[in-house]
């Protein structure tokens, strides 16, 4: 199905997986997931509008309020594009690329969320690396930052394997409760390093014109 609005378009396909751009008829399709409450086992993630920690089907409204609201804040310097993870056709999880002050600086985050049936098979590191793909191959970024709980040690571990580098720590909160970040900076030299030469992109021009980035 071909959308209206092209990050929707959008895919990355890598041998294992495919992040398409998260449409309505895709979130349904999670909203299993997010009611099923993904966030219940250690480590906790971020207190967020998608954290899952409301009951159903509180959790599963904010959930798409979240995604929706942000799919509608799009500015040059500011975005936030949204994948649903396909593991054989099969929704597992999230994953997204957030741009601030992109026209600047050219810097984006990435934030994910696999259910638990899926972990522990190296999705993980597959979803990121489709990510970061689409962020230096098909966007043009110069940087690429991730933050996790410093107990998240898959998390960390991703970055590592990646060549991301320590950036510093910060503070963010879980379930009310303060908990210590590490934060993570991946150069593009560093990602030219370790780019794969097996992820393709579509639907990459026209998402560009939205962004307004140059063609």
């Amino acid at each position: 199905m071909t959308h209206t609005y092209p990050p929707l378009n959008v895919r990355i396909r890598t041998p294992r997986i495919t992040l398409a751009g998260a449409s309505d008829d895709l979130l349904e399709r999670l909203v299993p997931l997010v009611r099923a409450g993904i966030a219940d086992t250690e480590p906790w993630p971020f207190d967020d509008p998608i954290a899952f920690y409301a009951d159903s089907p509180e959790r599963e409204w904010r959930w798409l309020r979240g995604i929706w609201a942000g799919r509608g804040k799009v500015t040059p310097d500011a975005w936030r594009l949204y994948f649903a993870v396909l593991v054989d056709g099969e929704p597992a999880g999230m994953q997204d690329l957030t741009a601030r002050n992109f026209t600047r600086f050219g810097t984006v985050t990435s934030f994910s969320w696999l259910a638990p049936g899926f972990r522990g098979r190296g999705l993980g590191r597959e979803m990121r690396t489709a990510i970061l793909h689409l962020a230096f191959a098909g966007l043009d970024a110069r940087e690429a930052g991730s933050d996790a709980f410093t107990d998240n040690e898959p998390s960390n571990h991703i970055s590592r394997a990646l060549g991301y580098e320590p950036n510093g720590t910060d503070w963010d909160t879980r379930r009310g409760q303060p908990a210590l970040i590490q934060q993570w900076r991946l150069t593009r030299e560093n990602w030219e390093k370790n780019r794969r030469d097996d992820i393709t992109l579509s639907g990459v021009p026209q998402c560009r014109e939205v962004l307004a980035l140059p063609k």
